[in-house]
């Protein structure tokens, strides 16, 4: 596959309000680290599902590609060229994000097919027949072309997050950024929307990079899988590996959090003990450790370095060497 977009090492400080001092003197405002460190890549038609807990840098990261939010070091580098402020249309042009509020990211004074045209007005050329483009769109996402002419307040959420993917791909964009796709949705709604971004993809070979806490999500749709938290990356593979063998304990933990349909199996008990450190007082040494059921004197003292263990396997922890051990999940019987 070829890379689509390239992020190396990278970092995003961001500074705090202080006192009237600081006001004063802004190189004396208190700045936490948000993103330290991360490099992955996505490569073409391609979904790379980006998990953690609220907290963990996810949305930051997401804005970041996007050129919505700085970054303090480190590269970006999209269809091969490293972003700066000249590539920063071509990059809006060529990418989109899904919101995850789908409701709210749609102006309540705008016709649906006016909203999904309007990023042709925004970034040209626009068609020359908006309203059969609107239609040609709503068609691919599944609604029929009437919708054009109602207001979002309308729509039910499953219409409304439809409506999101269709303004997404106006553009025919290489990569669409989707902040978790599936909230505030009911079940059978969420598999017909993950059902149709798995269709486009394959139709359409667009990369997705999704942003999402529910590991249902990432499970039935992504190929590969990458694991934050405070901002640190701590684990990354192909996702069928990661959750049938997970190499660190938060990812673990998380899986083995994950509910289990079948009431004939038992959850191990592994969910995660305790609350998320502030980014203020990083933990010595590996930051998971106050919560992880596995940890060493050395985990206290020493932050472990993000390794490959296996051929597209790599991760953060001292427990983990090229012939890791199996860690329990929550497919205990």
């Amino acid at each position: 596959m070829n890379v689509l977009y390239e992020v190396s090492d990278l970092r995003v400080d961001m500074a705090l309000p202080g006192d009237l001092l600081s006001a004063l003197l802004p190189f004396r405002r208190p700045v936490i680290n948000i993103l330290n460190g991360i490099t992955l890549t996505l490569n073409r038609g391609e979904t790379l599902g980006i998990v953690g807990e609220s907290g963990s840098g996810k949305t930051t990261l997401a804005r970041t590609m996007l050129g919505l939010v700085p970054a303090s070091g480190g590269q970006l580098r999209f269809d091969g060229e490293t972003v700066g402020p000249a590539q920063i249309r071509r990059l809006r042009r060529e990418t989109a994000m899904m919101f995850q509020d789908a409701v709210a990211s749609l102006s309540p004074r705008m016709r649906v097919g006016d909203l999904i045209t309007e990023p042709f007005v925004i970034h040209g050329p626009a068609p020359a027949n908006r309203q059969a483009r609107a239609g040609e769109m709503l068609a691919r996402v599944g609604l029929p072309p009437a919708m054009a002419d109602r207001y979002p307040h309308e729509l039910s959420g499953g219409q409304a997050r439809r409506v999101s993917v269709a303004r997404a791909l106006a553009l025919d964009p290489a990569l669409v950024i989707a902040d978790e796709p599936t909230a505030g949705l009911d079940v059978s709604i969420q598999g017909e929307i993950l059902n149709l971004l798995s269709d486009l993809k394959e139709s359409r070979g667009v990369s997705f990079l999704i942003i999402t806490h529910n590991l249902a999500v990432v499970r039935n749709t992504a190929d590969r899988i990458a694991i934050l938290y405070l901002g640190r990356l701590v684990e990354t593979g192909p996702a069928a590996e990661v959750f049938a063998r997970p190499a660190h304990p938060y990812t673990a933990s998380l899986i083995a959090s994950e509910p289990d349909p079948d009431p004939r199996r038992r959850r191990a008990d592994l969910a995660i003990k305790g609350e998320i450190p502030g980014l203020l007082r990083r933990p010595k040494g590996c930051e998971f450790h106050s919560r992880c059921p596995r940890a060493m004197s050395l985990c206290r003292e020493t932050r472990p370095a993000l390794r490959e263990i296996a051929p597209g396997r790599s991760v953060s922890c001292h427990l983990a060497v090229p012939d890791f051990p199996d860690l329990p999940t929550n497919r205990a019987n």
